[in-house]
């Protein structure tokens, strides 16, 4: 058993042809940038790709099998150039007669046969099966049975996101309302949550959370992710991580503190402006785009049985390298030139080596930033927080 670094939500742009996939995602994003990407300068070990049910990523994944660059494993996904697997899944918006707002799910494939087979699927309940995250016309639960029929990960996308998540559009007050709660493998908290804000929700407390950037650009991709104790790097590993199986877990997730995260606070809809009464005391509007910490607190503890929330893996507050004020494009070279990627720079240099290599004071910037100490800007209504200066 060892240890892999895993980030399973990262879109893609564009086709090796050159045509869309993930409209607002950057035209560099293509699959082979991204597995490339991953290996250096990301240093991540495990990818989600979840465009991968497009014809012409099938297309592009079937070409870097035949030239030797992918080679699909017994176990589920495939290695890339001997450093990176590929886990192959597609992200679908739902919107049945049980949601209150669409919903964005996540699905996960062990090979090219069970993917083509849910693309081939899907393509008759979408308009366009080129394109990512299409609204799919069909039940939540008549596609989860159809993810399980195939042995396939079904986990619902960023639950909290004010726009297009379960909890965020999707329900009222539980997920039962729309999913069958025993077909999940798992829930990705989003940018604007974290482990203990989830906990608060009771029922989510038998599920294993995962914390993935939902990259829409090569330098995203890592923004948050998981550290898993695997036997191998395979789709059957993840799976017996996400249910706690023959040693498999997920040992720490890492993530943006949720200050940092576009929705954390109500604010409103057309200046960012934090809400503080019924009105903006900024622009006057009174259109507010709720946070998700004011929506986790409505849910929070509903029919609580008086139980308290699971052991889990610490969600350790980690701010991205590229957040970083005076952490520009040549002081990051010099690091991947002496360090590797960016995985040893967050895990594994010391705060001795850092000081060799930048500034003392840019080193205990980076010590800060990798271990949640920084001084956050919360953020809200669709804009960023920002570290303090």
């Amino acid at each position: 058993m060892r240890n892999y670094f895993a980030d399973l939500h990262i879109h893609i742009g564009r086709t090796f042809a050159g045509k869309p996939v993930k409209i607002t995602a950057a035209k560099d994003l293509t699959l082979t940038n991204v597995l490339q990407t991953a290996k250096f300068p990301k240093g991540i070990d495990i990818v989600g790709i979840i465009d991968c049910h497009s014809p012409e990523v099938m297309i592009e994944m079937e070409r870097l099998c035949n030239n030797g660059r992918l080679v699909e494993l017994e176990e589920g996904g495939f290695r890339f150039e001997d450093e990176v697997t590929l886990i192959p899944g597609i992200e679908m918006e739902v919107f049945d007669e049980n949601c209150c707002g669409p919903i964005h799910l996540l699905a996960y494939f062990q090979g090219f046969s069970q993917l083509k087979e849910f693309s081939s699927w899907i393509s008759r309940r979408v308009k366009n099966i080129h394109l990512s995250t299409q609204r799919v016309y069909e039940s939540a639960g008549v596609i989860q049975e159809k993810v399980h029929s195939l042995n396939g990960l079904f986990i619902p996308a960023h639950v909290f996101t004010p726009f297009k998540s379960l909890y965020g559009k999707g329900v009222r007050h539980s997920l039962a309302e729309v999913l069958e709660p025993g077909g999940i493998d798992g829930v990705e908290l989003g940018l604007s949550s974290n482990t203990e804000m989830a906990d608060q929700i009771e029922e989510l407390h038998p599920y294993t959370f995962v914390s993935n950037s939902d990259a829409h650009s090569l330098p995203k991709i890592a923004r948050e992710y998981q550290r898993l104790t695997l036997e191998k790097p395979t789709f059957q590993a993840i799976k017996k991580a996400l249910h706690k199986q023959d040693g498999h877990q997920i040992d720490a997730n890492y993530g943006l503190n949720p200050f940092l995260g576009k929705y954390y606070r109500t604010a409103c809809s057309k200046c960012f402006t934090l809400k503080q009464g019924e009105n903006c005391h900024a622009c006057g509007s009174v259109t507010f785009t709720k946070g998700v910490s004011e929506r986790i607190a409505e849910l929070a503890h509903q029919g609580r049985a008086g139980n308290g929330p699971p052991k889990r893996p610490p969600y350790i507050h980690q701010v991205p390298l590229e957040f970083l004020p005076g952490l520009g494009p040549k002081t990051m070279n010099k690091l991947y030139d002496y360090f590797g990627t960016e995985m040893n720079i967050l895990h594994r240099v010391s705060e001795k080596e850092l000081k060799n290599v930048v500034k003392e004071n840019l080193a205990e910037l980076i010590i800060k930033a990798r271990s949640g100490e920084l001084e956050l800007r919360k953020g809200g209504g669709g804009r960023y927080g920002k570290v303090a200066k």
